[in-house]
């Protein structure tokens, strides 16, 4: 269960005390610990950094370049994974980037490492641990909390390369409709107005989505006069889906994985919130990154339902941030992401 990263002038697993990272979450999750991840490794430079997290996020996990070795767990949600197939020495240091609840802190003592950083509980003798706060954006929650153990990590350092083969669309607006829950889901017919008229403004439009969502994505590109050429519907491997966002000129989404992957190119985006503030789970400041959010309290978002939130951005709004974007941006023909 075991998955060395490349590149090759890595040592192989078990010749290095390890580092052994709990971050068993998705997408998103992973791409906000990016700056974290990198930062431990950088601390430890003679360790192995090994990342516990689902088998379904290798590719990604390869592409950020962060870890030494990918140790797959279950595809179980947000639930914390059972750590039971470990089969190394115990970790030299075990870090809990998971969550702040005991279930995570748990995992990762039964393997007895030599040293466990974790919210839950802070390291005995700590003089000023650190404490959760919820109004904490991520990036930023996960470099304060390493940092008061010494460990120095810059919220800002979330970039990646982008991969080393060709767009399947360069330069083109890519919408992104879908999302893992109803919550973050603003509605096809809102996305298919915007998608035609950034079309008649002379974009090249296309239309990408995720696993069981062929007819959302039939529903945008439809309505919107988009062809077949000009859809995505669950059929690009992971490296031509982050290459067709590293090289888009704009990319238009929901609150959700791929708005990170967007970010972390620094590919344009227009990126459309709900039930979770931007201040919490948002871009980076910078002018390429529009977050549309209308100011509401919390909901839920892992509930089946758009968030009222989400449903008070009309379309106009939307279409407006997206041209506005697009005056601002370049061309992204060939255009290269540097980490």
């Amino acid at each position: 269960m075991d998955e060395p990263m490349p590149p090759g002038r890595l040592a192989p697993a078990g010749e290095r005390p390890t580092v052994l990272v709990l971050r068993a979450l998705g997408l998103g999750d992973l791409l906000a610990g990016v700056p974290a991840l990198r930062g431990i490794r950088r601390a430890f430079p003679g360790h192995e950094t090994v990342l516990a997290a689902p088998a379904g996020l290798g590719p990604a996990i390869r592409a950020t370049g962060v870890v030494d070795r990918h140790f797959r767990t279950a595809d179980n949600g947000r639930r914390v994974p059972s750590l039971g197939h470990w089969r190394g020495a115990p970790p030299a240091v075990a870090i809990d980037l998971h969550g702040n609840g005991p279930e995570s802190h748990e995992a990762l003592a039964a393997l007895s490492p030599a040293r466990l950083l974790s919210p839950a509980r802070p390291e005995p003798g700590h003089p000023a641990p650190p404490r959760w706060r919820a109004d904490e954006h991520e990036r930023h929650r996960w470099c304060r909390f390493l940092d008061a153990y010494g460990v120095p990590a810059d919220p800002e350092d979330l970039r990646i390369p982008p991969p080393p083969g060709p767009s399947p669309a360069p330069g083109a607006v890519v919408l992104h409709p879908g999302a893992d829950s109803g919550a973050r889901r603003w509605p096809a017919d809102r996305y298919a107005a915007v998608a035609a008229r950034i079309r008649d403004a002379g974009h090249r439009v296309v239309v990408v989505t995720g696993p069981g969502e062929g007819e959302l994505c039939r529903s945008v590109a439809g309505p919107a006069g988009l062809g077949p050429r000009d859809t995505f519907a669950a059929t690009l491997p992971f490296d031509a889906f982050s290459a067709l966002i590293a090289h888009a000129r704009l990319f238009l989404s929901g609150d959700t994985g791929p708005a990170h992957l967007a970010y972390a190119h620094g590919a344009p985006s227009v990126t459309l919130f709900g039930p979770v503030s931007p201040h919490l789970w948002g871009p980076p400041p910078l002018p390429r990154h529009i977050a549309l959010w209308s100011e509401g309290p919390p909901g839920d978002p892992h509930a089946a339902e758009p968030d009222p939130c989400l449903l008070r951005l009309g379309a106009d709004t939307v279409l407006g941030a997206s041209l506005d974007a697009l005056g601002r941006a370049g061309p992204r023909e060939g255009a290269t992401a540097r980490a």
